[in-house]
């Protein structure tokens, strides 16, 4: 394994957000469609795993799969363009502004959401054969997820909402940390062990990711949830991007550049 110091791997965490910045719109767009479709795929099948089974703890084992997949063909989530994209900023790349910042963001946003909504559309037509049944006990599953990631944080008021936001930033700090991971090696095996940890971590723990909510909350409204769109975007989605913006920024891009790329002079002894 090819272990590679933080100081030069916080440097290509820099250099991956300006080449995110300098991506075209096509190839935004794509490389997050297809990220957000892939961790949909791999949240209903960990959740299948945990239904089936009756342990949610080999469903959090399995999920990281879906992650370390779209990883390793270069797709994008938002939650890891939160963090690398404004260390371009920070450092002054040539071209990369707040506006561009900003464009990015709402591109993989937008592909990531397309992604996983195809994906809601297509597990649920499977689950009911063309809408022609109920879905059975996976969709009762996510259904009740759904009620209680929304109407349940509803229920507790500017509490439940500051919750989902925390939860947001828990979620983030793991995820970047898989993202940071898996820059530490060349080695594909030493990526994948490196990502599988703090991914399984968030799963299990519950903690709240914008792109798989993306996935389940119109999932669970398409197999008959019992809350509303905006019950989804109000009680879930917005606090949860804001939090996995503050997660991945603060916990983990912003403290590895300010020790690793300006760290500062070593201090001087008498």
């Amino acid at each position: 394994m090819a272990y590679i110091e933080p100081s030069e791997f916080v440097t290509k965490m820099v250099d991956a957000g300006e080449q995110k910045v300098y991506m075209s719109t096509k190839d935004t767009v794509i490389r997050a469609f297809m990220a957000g479709a892939i961790l949909g795929l791999a949240a209903i099948f960990a959740i299948t795993v945990a239904t089936t089974t009756g342990s949610p703890l080999l469903g959090a084992v399995l999920f990281p799969v879906g992650f370390i997949m779209l990883y390793l063909m270069k797709f994008d989530l938002l939650t890891g363009v939160f963090t690398l994209v404004p260390l371009a900023l920070l450092d002054k790349r040539p071209g990369v502004t707040p506006g561009q910042v900003l464009r990015n963001w709402g591109l993989v946003f937008i592909g990531n959401f397309a992604g996983a909504l195809t994906t809601a559309f297509m597990m649920a037509f499977i689950l009911t054969y063309g809408f022609g049944t109920d879905g059975g006990a996976i969709a009762a599953k996510v259904s009740s997820i759904g009620e209680s990631r929304t109407l349940g944080y509803q229920s507790h008021g500017a509490g439940g909402w500051f919750t989902i936001f925390i939860r947001g930033m828990l979620c983030n700090w793991m995820v970047s940390m898989g993202v940071v991971g898996a820059m530490i090696s060349t080695s594909a095996g030493a990526k994948m062990a490196a990502m599988w940890m703090p991914v399984m971590l968030f799963f299990f723990m519950g903690f709240e990711h914008s792109i798989v909510n993306m996935f389940l909350f119109p999932f669970s409204m398409i197999m008959g949830g019992e809350f509303t769109f905006m019950d989804y975007i109000v009680w879930n989605e917005i606090p949860t991007v804001l939090g996995n913006l503050a997660g991945g920024l603060l916990l983990v891009g912003l403290p590895l550049y300010f020790t690793h790329v300006k760290t500062s002079a070593a201090r001087k002894i008498a």
